[in-house]
């Protein structure tokens, strides 16, 4: 049993799971059999990382990021039993609006995906004239209905909270340009009706003593509610001689305010030091975007993607990273 109450979680008996090495003394470990997608998953995919996962019916579903094989990046569907083994749709998602009328996208990627009530809603990064926040939501990943962009560019990495807070949508994002960022902080906005987005509050920013997360943050996965806040999981970029690090960090966030933080690793949780982690399409990349987690047991399964390659899982508990984020604290 965790010590760290799940609030508003669910029991996943059925997740991925692999127990801690005896020789790991880190707070997150690897699954022994990473990658679990490889090249060319699907006929007309080269690659797909950077993808979401939650609990459905008796097994598992996903929105994932498939970069097609004239390098587009685009949404897809898939499912598993397991949530190891995937049988991902070779076809994209056919996104409508809300009478029902095609709203593709011209690009999509990176996707999050959060249960509010009986509605999944997803986020990803959209065309918007550049690079903006997409927001959509289905119900039964059949129908996948597309809302207004909530912001204008540049604008990525929106993760939305898994209920509403004082009555409100609450999202994390991370303001940008139209290239690949060398800069960027998290951001807080909140919404009456995932329509209109204001109240826009500063979360946290790069920087610290630590240089992994010296040149920008995004955020990461779905926030995890618990009896001690809210556990948010993001990546965060170094810039060295030989190009961008992407590692994966925690922090924990004021259950009634979230734009307050109450402790944050001050080290990396994980970095690339595995094969296929360090040598991909895009070199040195750990980008997590998707939790699975156990309210019965506190156990974490961390989805990331790795090399902008492979997507690859993790593990952890809720009580080894709120008492690692404990010990090695930094809050700046």
């Amino acid at each position: 049993m965790s010590k760290v109450k799940i609030i508003n979680g669910q029991n996943i008996p059925n997740m991925p799971w692999e127990d801690k090495p005896k020789n790991c003394s880190e707070p997150v470990w690897r699954y022994s059999k990473n990658p679990i997608t490889d090249w060319n998953p699907t006929p007309s995919t080269a690659r797909i990382y950077n993808s979401s996962a939650v609990p459905f019916g008796d097994g598992f579903v996903g929105v994932f990021r498939a970069d097609h094989k004239n390098g587009r990046a685009q949404l897809h569907f898939g499912k598993s039993k397991d949530g190891i083994h995937w049988d991902i749709d070779d076809e994209v998602i056919k996104w409508v609006d809300e009478n029902g009328n095609l709203n593709l996208n011209s690009y999509g990627y990176d996707p999050r995906v959060a249960k509010i009530d009986d509605i999944y809603y997803i986020t990803w990064c959209d065309d918007f004239k550049g690079a903006s926040v997409g927001l959509g939501y289905t119900k039964d990943f059949k129908t996948f209905i597309k809302l207004p962009n909530p912001f204008v560019p540049y604008n990525r990495n929106g993760v939305m909270f898994p209920r509403k807070v004082n009555n409100k949508y609450l999202m994390m994002t991370r303001p940008s340009d139209s290239g690949h960022t060398p800069f960027g902080d998290v951001f807080l906005s909140e919404s009456p009706d995932t329509i209109h987005w204001g109240n826009h509050k500063f979360v946290m920013g790069k920087g610290g003593q630590g240089w992994w997360q010296g040149t920008k943050i995004g955020t990461g996965p779905v926030p995890i509610e618990t009896s001690e806040g809210w556990l948010v999981i993001y990546h965060g970029v170094s810039n060295t001689c030989n190009g961008f690090v992407y590692s994966m960090g925690a922090a924990l966030l004021d259950i009634d305010d979230p734009s307050k933080v109450l402790y944050r690793t001050a080290n990396y949780l994980l970095t690339p030091e595995k094969e296929y982690e360090t040598t991909g399409f895009v070199p040195n990349v750990v980008f997590p975007c998707a939790t699975l987690v156990d309210a019965e047991t506190g156990r974490i399964a961390i989805y990331y993607g790795a090399a902008d390659t492979y997507s690859a899982l993790a593990f952890s508990t809720v009580d080894e990273i709120i008492d690692y984020m404990k010990k090695y604290n930094e809050v700046f």
